[in-house]
């Protein structure tokens, strides 16, 4: 049987020196411009601000009450062209898009294997997996730019 390469610590401490000194040797503007490309990776895209969250209103309301937490959180995003109204549950995210335009809704990052959710006529939406972390919700409806909501913990 050989031998693994990185069960030898010299070895290891070589290879991972070895790449060091090819990501020393990269020049410095290619790195800046590669970064600076990746910023505007979304320039097209209209940013939906928080404009309302039941967590937080729930939070003020129960300052000196002993009461269970509600296992439903509405969300509202306003951008310069739609209004996002969610609603987060155990085991779904149903959403709104207003005005109604039909198209797709994508939780980024992406689950794995969990496909964009369709936006019928109405504007309604549902997304069955909830990611685990936090997430944003990217919403390509109509001839306009795709709206991106800020990020959203559950």
């Amino acid at each position: 049987m050989t031998e693994l390469w990185w069960a030898d610590d010299d070895r290891l401490l070589a290879s991972l020196g070895d790449a060091l000194e090819a990501v020393r040797a990269l020049p410095r503007d290619f790195v800046a411009v590669g970064k600076a490309t990746y910023a505007w990776h979304d320039i097209d895209v209209d940013l939906a601000a928080l404009t309302y969250d039941s967590a937080a209103e729930a939070l003020t309301e129960r300052l000196g009450v002993r009461a269970e937490t509600a296992p439903l959180r509405a969300l509202t995003f306003a951008s310069s062209t739609v209004a996002i109204e969610l609603e987060l549950t155990r085991d779904a995210i149903v959403g709104q898009v207003v005005p109604a335009r039909p198209g797709t809704v994508t939780a980024c990052p992406v689950p794995a294997g969990v496909p964009a959710a369709v936006i019928d006529e109405l504007g309604y939406f549902v997304i069955r997996l909830i990611p685990a972390g936090s997430f944003r919700l990217r919403i390509g409806a109509g001839a306009g730019p795709d709206v991106l909501t800020g990020w959203i913990t559950p």
